[in-house]
């Protein structure tokens, strides 16, 4: 997985970040994209099989055509490393232009290294429901949309007359018995 062996804090933060990875949200992840882009493979959840169906960013880039046709316009193969991270760039970048912010994103290393792979299933999850907005069979939850609400001047105005509950009371609060040059008596 990752290039160096990891000791001390930085092993203990690698372990935190492996722990938050969930084997069943993977596994939804794989199927989402294997008939989004109408290819089988096999779609188990556990690490090393997330990471090595999506290491190369073929299948992500085919993703991201399916949302935005044509949006990359040369998917890369084979065995060269650089060629094969600029596809997982490509995806982040494509993902970024269906919606989804930085915070939903991923960094080409957390896939590529296997350093967050758990990153990498957030990101997916989070397309799929912009997904979903937008038209195409979409994985959990159906994202919300936006309520805006129109107020005139006049209920903005009677909005200011009601005191809430919730700013309490300080009726009869005052500084008596307070003194501030007494010493403490033991």
């Amino acid at each position: 997985m990752s290039r160096a062996t990891k000791s001390g804090l930085a092993r203990e933060a690698h372990e935190k970040v492996l722990s938050k990875y969930d084997t069943k949200q993977a596994q939804e992840a794989l199927e989402w994209i294997s008939s989004l882009i109408e290819e089988e493979f096999d779609c188990s959840g556990d690490l090393e099989n997330f990471q090595k169906q999506l290491r190369d960013g073929q299948k992500l880039c085919k993703v991201i055509n399916r949302l935005i046709p044509d949006k990359i316009r040369k998917i890369n193969t084979g065995n060269l490393a650089f060629k094969l991270m600029e596809n997982i760039e490509l995806f982040t970048r494509g993902c970024k232009d269906y919606g989804l912010n930085d915070a939903e994103t991923f960094q080409t290393v957390d896939l590529w290294d296997g350093e967050n792979l758990h990153q990498v299933c957030l990101c997916i999850h989070a397309l799929g429901r912009k997904a979903q907005k937008n038209g195409f069979k979409g994985l959990g939850p159906k994202e919300a949309d936006r309520n805006e609400r129109q107020f005139t001047e006049e209920q903005m105005q009677e909005g200011k007359k009601v005191i809430s509950l919730q700013y309490g009371s300080n009726k009869g609060a005052n500084q008596s018995g307070i003194s501030f040059g007494n010493t403490r008596h033991m």
